[in-house]
């Protein structure tokens, strides 16, 4: 954690609750959070917002914090010429999204964290930004004192000009906001067609991944894939390439440096186009739907190296995210000791000291450090060779290399466990354990591991207990208090949580928790004029514009995942307003989708199976006998098959879900496609011809 060197000082900060926040909490800077109380000051004494927007792993977050923030002549000129809100970006997303977006119309470039944001309180509207901004000058940038001059010196004399510009940018803001849509447009397979063949298009078919570098796992991105290819896995001409693009992928991925080949799990992304050096810090929001998607392919490929990785992400989660209360941390840090990867990092001689010559001559093959350094004059590990090679080479047989290997990873993950750990940022998030609550109810499934479903089925307690009050949802929990309304991303991606979870392990209460969560969406978030679902609740902090996206960004888009949701519980409950939203939904949001498709890969799902009907199947009867026959059922990849093992004695069961009745003696299952249900099945036989089709 950076800290400033004035530890005497104080600020406003030091009363949240956020660790990025802390983080701040003795500079120099007489922070303030968001809220009210600045934008008054800065009113009263005629000074603008400088709004300063991060998260606690951030490395370049961290580098202007010690460069500026913690620097007493830089931190006076702020205090005198501004009145300065920090906010952590991961408990304030609806701020980050909102000027990130103000940022990239202003200067015509990506944004990102920092966000340094220049504001007139006035109206809440920007007039200047950037990211980061060096001490001294740099990479053409000023340094930031003279910049904070001459902005203030700007402020003081164009008001007029800041003004007009406000009200452009607030126009321009609306303006590429989905706009209104005919309500008789048809909806069709020519957006999922357009995005499979412009995703194909920016694949690295060497390396895998999308484009060139910096390279993104995006799993959204790779779960459409896999979805295109199960749903022309029965055609003449199987669409075998897109499972060759998400192979490749997650291939190259485990065997790069962006996954941690020691603790498990993986970074956020790599600087390089080879997945060799990452930026190091470990989200959450990353892991969870990684941990889905090698299950996943697990069971499209039958490869257990996919379940390898799977097992060695979830293992990492579980201990090392995992709370007391059994909801999920949010990340770790990219710095410890005030350097940037080096708690993971080697050197061939540290290895050495650690492992018999035998054991390190076959390490040393496998991960490099029989090659030159390359981290910075140190080792990051990758698998640079396959097994059977180094097999080979030694005269070992295959098993006896891999296993003196994995001895060998352990010794050193517990020598690295003596290290000084890059700091936990330990707020639970409702969204980011949504994610990971999903993870582990997919991977559970797939690998059949209950340990995962408990995981899952925790985090879902957590969040029931400490994150819903008086019916209402929240963001954040962290030191024992809730804190900030939820978000679309939070309702959606937790509904959509539920929905897998209730397939892993049935309990009537998540089942009425999900069914709230819907209700919570359709009467806070749906725009019941033109459709689809704002960012913030109808009772939320009025901000300068309430947005509405479609698009898919670090995670799924929440438009995305609230349709697919929506629909999905629609079809189970027979609920036709879930249904109706969800069409009307995707309806607003056909001209983004038909435009850049592959940008709106979520909302793409969700209309897939608006056109080809989710299959739903319903097994009531013993728990033990239901269990056999859904196991069996899971064996097979099938992202349009959802499938609930209700045992027969579950009681005052909603909606459709009540004619689904359980016989006494027998196991039933039924099977629907959208509205349509088949006869009951009394035989694994039959139910096992009818999902052939």
């Amino acid at each position: 954690m950076i800290m400033s060197s004035n530890s005497a000082h104080q600020n406003r900060l030091a009363s949240e609750t956020s660790p990025y926040l802390l983080q701040h909490a003795d500079n120099p800077v007489d922070w303030y959070p968001w809220g009210e109380a600045a934008f008054d000051l800065a009113r009263k004494s005629n000074k603008p917002i400088l709004l300063s927007v991060g998260y606690s792993a951030c490395h370049w977050c961290h580098v202007m914090a010690h460069e500026s923030f913690e620097n007493e002549q830089t931190g006076n000129l702020m205090n005198k010429l501004f009145v300065n809100v920090k906010v952590d970006r991961e408990e304030r997303p609806d701020v980050d999204k909102l000027y990130q977006s103000a940022h990239q119309l202003l200067t015509q470039r990506a944004g990102g964290w920092p966000l340094t944001m220049f504001i007139n309180p006035d109206d809440q509207r920007p007039f200047f930004g950037g990211t980061y901004f060096p001490d001294e000058a740099r990479h053409g940038m000023p340094p930031f004192r003279d910049l904070l001059t001459r902005v203030a010196e700007y402020y003081a004399n164009s008001r007029e000009e800041i003004t007009a510009q406000g009200t452009e940018l607030l126009q321009v803001l609306s303006r590429i906001e989905p706009q209104a849509t005919a309500p008789d447009v048809v909806l069709n397979e020519s957006a999922l067609n357009d995005a499979r063949q412009k995703i194909s298009a920016t694949f690295d078919r060497e390396f895998g991944g999308f484009g060139n570098a910096p390279k993104f796992p995006h799993p959204t991105t790779l779960d459409r894939l896999l979805r295109d290819w199960r749903a022309s896995a029965n055609s003449p001409e199987p669409d075998v390439d897109a499972l060759f693009m998400v192979s490749l992928t997650l291939t190259r991925m485990a065997e790069g440096g962006i996954f941690d080949h020691l603790g498990g799990g993986f970074c956020r992304y790599t600087v390089d186009r080879f997945w060799q050096i990452p930026h190091f810090e470990k989200m959450l929001y990353d892991n969870g739907p990684l941990l889905a998607l090698y299950a996943q392919l697990h069971i499209a490929t039958g490869d257990p190296t996919y379940a390898a990785v799977a097992n060695e992400t979830a293992a990492w989660i579980l201990d090392d995210m995992l709370a007391p209360n059994g909801g999920f941390y949010s990340t770790r840090d990219a710095d410890s000791e005030g350097e940037e990867g080096r708690y993971y990092v080697w050197t061939p001689d540290q290895a050495k000291a650690l492992l018999e010559p035998v054991e390190f001559e076959l390490f040393a093959k496998r991960y490099g450090l029989d090659v030159d350094a390359n981290f910075e004059g140190n080792w990051h590990l990758s698998v640079r060779r396959p097994l059977d090679e180094i097999a080979s080479e030694a005269d070992e047989g295959l098993e006896t290399v891999e296993r003196r290997i994995n001895v060998s990873r352990q010794k050193l993950l517990k020598r690295r466990q003596d290290r000084i750990a890059p700091a936990r940022d330990d707020k639970q998030l409702t969204s980011w354990n949504a994610l990971a609550i999903r993870g582990f109810a997919i991977a559970g499934r797939a690998l059949e591991n209950s340990d995962y479903v408990d995981a899952a089925v925790g985090s879902i307690a957590f969040i029931d207990k400490n994150l819903m009050h008086n019916d209402r949802l929240f963001v954040s929990f962290k030191d024992e208090q809730y804190k900030f309304p939820a978000y679309l991303d939070d309702h959606a991606f937790l509904l959509d949580a539920l929905i897998e979870t209730l397939q892993a392990r049935w309990n009537s209460e998540s089942l009425h928790l999900a069914i709230k969560i819907a209700d919570l969406l359709i009467d806070h978030f749906f725009d019941d004029k033109d459709g689809g679902f704002f960012f913030t609740a109808n009772d939320h902090e009025q901000l300068m514009h309430r947005t509405k996206s479609y698009a898919d960004d670090a995670t799924p888009s929440g438009n995305g995942i609230a349709v697919l949701a929506m629909q999905r519980l629609g079809f189970l409950l027979g609920e036709q307003r879930y249904l109706q939203v969800a069409e009307t939904t995707l309806k607003n949001a056909w001209s983004a989708m038909a435009e850049y498709p592959q940008a709106h890969v979520s909302l793409l799902s969700a209309l897939e199976e608006y056109i080809a009907h989710p299959e739903i199947i319903i097994l009531r009867g013993e728990p033990a006998e239901i269990a056999r026959w859904q196991v069996s059922a899971a064996k097979i990849y099938a992202p349009r098959r959802l499938l609930f093992a209700i045992p027969e004695n579950a009681a005052e069961l909603p909606g459709a879900l009540a004619q689904r009745r359980a016989v006494a003696n027998k196991t039933i299952a039924y099977r629907c496609v959208g509205p349509t249900c088949s006869l009951p099945m009394d035989s694994w036989e039959a139910l096992a011809t009818s999902m052939q089709d």
